[in-house]
């Protein structure tokens, strides 16, 4: 019997083992689900978000030179969401501190500047001025041509800039090799760019929109693009297309939560998968989205948005279920083994 076991777990985890061979692509997790996802964020809040955490995190951001409310007041709303009272000392610096940020924006004219150029921005400035912050598509021809005839030319360019450029003049073009909606890549490149002369562009992130700009344009012809049109023979999409990928989950939590949550969590993104998984809980989160990013940290919060593929749990299965196997038949294996002995001896 337990032979005919440890041959099914064999079985079984070498078919597991077979299925991931022919499919290197395959990934050990799955998204989640809407309320999956809800339902893992609340269990990770549930050890993480205690008193101590929450207030450190608070004082931490007290702390900054240029004070980020956007999280601040995030972090506030798990506190008062989970019934966790703050200390009265810690309520009263953050109220002086409120005022003090949001006289000096009023009288200094932060506002002013934020209306006329939301790249001189920062993320506090929406809550500061009581007025949203937009990214628009505008400039992106302006942009691909003068760019791109810097770097055909040898000229200082800002790749990051270039590539974003692109995409959201390509979207059309790119999203018919990629998949997606057009006008959701247009809005994520728009929201992207704006967070790179914001200064909030990941440095992984800012890799991978090089490295599409360096191979998949044909920079021959970049100077002759007057529109949208010309591109389609300009642009390689398999190379933008993690590029693209991002662009559009981007876009989705812009569409979700506003440009300004977004901007914020554009920080946390490295890659396609990043976006994603932040953009799948966007939308099942909604306005809770930063404040639970900002208490339970990156690492976390993008694993409460995915779990164990199905292949992946029956290979675990296979090999626990081949292990205590192979250890059943050892043990019994060495029991015959210690009963012979006996016997032997008792007859000696």
């Amino acid at each position: 019997m337990l032979l005919l076991i440890l041959l099914a777990s064999l079985a079984l985890s070498g078919q597991s083992l077979a299925t991931i061979a022919r499919s290197p692509g395959i990934a050990p997790f799955m998204d989640r689900g809407a309320d999956s996802i809800d339902a893992a964020m609340e269990r990770a809040l549930a050890k993480e978000a205690t008193p101590e955490r929450i207030e450190t995190l608070l004082r931490t951001q007290l702390a900054e030179e240029d004070r980020n409310w956007l999280a601040i007041r995030a972090i506030e709303g798990v506190a008062a969401e989970r019934g966790l009272p703050l200390p009265p000392d810690l309520g009263a610096d953050l109220a002086a501190a409120w005022e003090q940020d949001s006289g000096f924006w009023a009288t200094a004219g932060g506002c002013l500047a934020c209306a006329y150029d939301p790249a001189e921005c920062t993320l506090s400035a929406e809550l500061l001025c009581q007025a949203p912050m937009v990214a628009t598509p505008l400039g992106d021809i302006a942009g691909v041509a003068k760019e791109g005839l810097a770097y055909s030319t040898g000229g200082e360019v800002d790749e990051i800039n270039l590539a974003l450029s692109l995409v959201g003049l390509g979207a059309v073009a790119l999203v018919v090799a990629t998949g997606g909606s057009s006008a959701t890549v247009k809005i994520g490149a728009s929201v992207a760019k704006l967070a790179r002369r914001m200064g909030l562009v990941s440095p992984r992130l800012g890799a991978l929109a090089s490295d599409a700009l360096r191979h998949g344009v044909d920079w021959a012809r970049v100077p002759s693009v007057r529109g949208a049109d010309d591109l389609a023979a300009v642009l390689r999409p398999d190379r933008f297309a993690p590029l693209v990928a991002v662009a559009s989950d981007l876009g989705r939590t812009s569409r979700t939560l506003g440009t300004t949550d977004a901007l914020h969590l554009l920080r946390y993104v490295d890659d396609a998968p990043d976006a994603r998984r932040i953009a799948n809980a966007a939308e099942a989160l909604g306005p809770k989205t930063v404040g639970r990013m900002e208490v339970l940290g990156k690492s976390r919060f993008l694993r409460a948005t995915v779990r164990l593929s199905n292949l992946t749990v029956q290979l675990f299965a296979g090999i626990i279920g081949l292990l205590l196997s192979a250890a059943s038949l050892l043990g019994s294996s060495l029991s015959s083994l210690a009963l012979r002995g006996l016997r032997r001896a008792a007859r000696g």
